[in-house]
């Protein structure tokens, strides 16, 4: 029989963190890692959890591969502070854990994601496979700012439950979020090498809405999977308007 440590990455999060930490509260470890959270985060977390660590914001990547540095336990799951695993995916997990085979290095879970309230089946968004489960030291996280990804070392499993991701409840919350991650993304588009052309800041953007409004049914989703096509949009345009900005930093 394995243990599961559980981590989290948090900053600011005082309306998301209890409700995640609850629905993992059955874990054998839960691992906090904060970047310098100026609200409730802190007081509510250690609620569940006497190991929360503080460390210097180095992107998503960096700060997931310090969260797994200090985990335990043979198998770890990843969250993000506005995630939640539903009764039947924490069942999974926990037989999971307790078959503990040689099977899998890790698996992958069905992510369903909420965008102003509402579920969104499709724009590409749903099932949205991840691999949050895995063996400690069969799996590590890209060092990507934005957007990074856990690599394993071995077969991948499939879990059959859902896991919830609470993203963005309203407009203020996005565009938040909006800036940062149009920046790290352009700060990502440096680190790879790939240099700013203007067909890409034309074109893409209108790829990306046309792949999920139309070829990935986004109109499928009502008035807030056209917003969240138009977005998605925009978050492209103004990623490759930072990385032109970049690069004219850079030369001067």
């Amino acid at each position: 029989m394995g243990a599961l440590s559980v981590i989290v990455i948090t900053k600011n999060e005082q309306d998301n963190v209890r409700e995640c930490l609850e629905s993992v509260r059955w874990a054998d470890e839960i691992i906090v890692v904060d970047s310098g959270s100026t609200d409730k985060t802190l007081k509510y977390a250690r609620k569940f959890t006497r190991k929360i660590y503080k460390t210097e914001w180095d992107g998503f990547g960096a700060t997931k591969r310090f969260a797994l540095s200090k985990a335990k336990g043979e198998w770890v799951l990843s969250l993000d502070a506005d995630e939640r695993v539903t009764p039947e995916l924490a069942r999974e997990i926990q037989l999971v854990v307790k078959q503990n085979t040689a099977a899998y290095a890790g698996y992958s879970m069905p992510r369903k994601a909420f965008f102003l309230g509402k579920w969104i089946k499709h724009c590409g968004w749903y099932p949205g496979r991840l691999v949050r489960l895995f063996r400690r030291k069969s799996g590590s996280f890209t060092l990507s700012q934005v957007h990074e990804s856990i690599q394993i070392k071995g077969s991948i499993g499939e879990l059959k439950s859902d896991l919830l991701h609470f993203t963005d409840p309203n407009l203020e919350h996005y565009f938040q979020k909006f800036n940062r991650y149009t920046s790290l993304a352009a700060e990502d588009l440096v680190r790879s090498g790939e240099g700013f052309s203007f067909d890409k800041m034309l074109i893409r953007p209108v790829w990306a809405f046309l792949r999920m409004y139309f070829f990935q049914r986004g109109f499928l989703d009502g008035v807030e999977g056209f917003m969240l096509c138009v977005l998605s949009s925009c978050y492209v345009f103004t990623k490759y308007a930072k990385l032109r900005e970049l690069g004219r930093i850079k030369k001067g």
